[in-house]
């Protein structure tokens, strides 16, 4: 088994952020905010990011610090302080599969961002036909199968250089370089003709949605799913932790960058699509049809193609080491084989599901997993630590590292907000189809 851990507080935090930011941020964040309201949509947003950040991704740090496992074993060793070792194991299984089970599809979509960032190299996206057309041959069954592995095989060749050398080191170069590229392509589109629609439409508030109690619904599913708390990958990596690093203030930056990357995307994506009078829109669509589309019409915008696919590609690399890293520690911990032989292992499964998934089973597959299994996840997460544990193990966990004293908001935050919150998330993705 590895000891190995995060060199230090910010190799830590930006892995956690690499986590953090993916597809949600990207092509779901800027059609939220401008479906509900705006401006408007971001206190909602903002409120439940502080209570999420400062309960649920606090709580799901320390737990994995405090056991030294990822879910599989902080489970077990929790319910093992109740007698319940077997329990423990069932209910850490839900999260690694919920992991596992999303990265299965993340790995499909990681090939579609390669297939386009080809694209953009070679110049095809400015100069083929219907970028529809192209899509839907992608995305059709088998449709893409080349891309779909060769981008899982770079992820876990990144990942068999262990936690340092391999998970930090990547989030250290992608990261940053994710953000510098964003930021580029939002200056680029602030001096398009038309954009000023597009930030209208995703600042100016209409304090009217605020009395909507669907804005407050999607709002808090939005900041749940997009800070990643589901009981597994911060967990996980929770268990890389030093000791000396203080997890309060990690949730704060993962947080506040968290947010920043879900609004530099939105001012990159719809002051552009409404520079070019398309209609915004979310999910794979925005990023695989919409997007080429408007690229084509951009001067320059092969080189836009590039620098924008390049992003999303770094974001959805980040993210989908993460997803896979915790089955890959429960077979570590669980069954002592060493880190390449359990790389190879889930490799290959997430590699045969993924191509059985690919095509409409897609969409299906992702929604059940997100909705069924990531809420419960994270639900059964905040119950065992701050439940099952107890309160004084919480606090001394989470206080771990930390100069200043926990104050009095840290119970009821982590035992009454939070599990109040994973409870309705899960009730109402139901209810809704998904929230998040």
């Amino acid at each position: 088994m590895s000891s190995e851990k995060f060199n230090n507080k910010w190799g830590f935090v930006i892995s956690c952020i690499g986590s953090s930011v993916g597809m949600a941020n990207i092509w779901l964040f800027p059609y939220r905010i401008g479906e509900f309201g705006g401006a408007a949509f971001l206190i909602p947003y903002l409120i439940f990011v502080v209570l999420i950040g400062f309960s649920g991704v606090i709580g799901e740090m320390a737990f994995g610090r405090a056991m030294h496992s990822g879910p599989l074993g902080a489970f077990r060793k929790a319910y093992s302080m109740r007698g319940l070792p077997r329990l423990g194991t069932f209910i850490g299984l839900i999260p690694v599969i919920g992991s596992l089970g999303i990265a299965i599809g993340y790995s499909v979509i990681i090939g579609w961002i390669l297939k386009f960032l080809a694209d953009s190299i070679s110049g095809e996206i400015v100069s083929s036909e219907d970028p529809a057309a192209v899509f839907g041959g992608l995305s059709g069954n088998f449709g893409s199968i080349p891309w779909h592995l060769l981008g899982l095989v770079l992820v876990l060749i990144c990942m068999s250089f262990g936690i340092a050398r391999g998970i930090e080191t990547v989030n250290r170069i992608m990261m940053p370089a994710f953000y510098v590229l964003f930021l580029f392509l939002a200056v680029r589109v602030f001096f398009l003709d038309g954009s000023l629609e597009g930030y209208a439409y995703l600042f100016k508030p209409d304090w009217s949605a605020m009395a909507n109690p669907r804005t407050w619904v999607y709002a808090m599913g939005q900041a749940f799913f997009s800070l990643s708390v589901a009981g597994s990958g911060t967990v996980v990596y929770g268990s890389y932790l030093k000791s000396d690093v203080d997890v309060v203030s990690s949730a704060k930056y993962v947080a506040i960058f968290d947010t920043a990357a879900a609004l530099l995307a939105g001012l990159v994506i719809i002051p552009a699509v409404f520079a070019y009078g398309m209609e915004p829109n979310s999910g794979p669509g925005l990023l695989f049809i919409t997007i080429p589309t408007v690229i084509r019409s951009i001067p320059f915008g092969r080189i836009f193609a590039v620098v924008f696919f390049l992003a999303v590609l770094f974001a959805g690399v980040t993210s989908l080491m993460n997803l896979l890293e915790s089955p890959v520690e429960a077979l570590q911990k669980r069954l002592g084989w060493s880190r390449k032989m359990s790389l190879l292992l889930v490799g290959a499964v997430t590699a045969v599901v993924g191509i059985f998934v690919e095509g409409p089973l897609l969409s299906p597959w992702m929604d059940s997993i997100s909705i069924y299994v990531i809420p419960l996840g994270a639900l059964l997460a905040g119950i065992t630590m701050f439940w099952v544990c107890g309160s004084t193990f919480a606090r001394n966990a989470v206080q771990l590292g930390r100069k200043r004293t926990l104050g009095k908001w840290f119970e009821p935050m982590t035992k009454y907000v939070f599990c109040i919150v994973a409870v309705l998330v899960y009730i109402l993705g139901i209810f809704f189809g998904g929230i998040g």
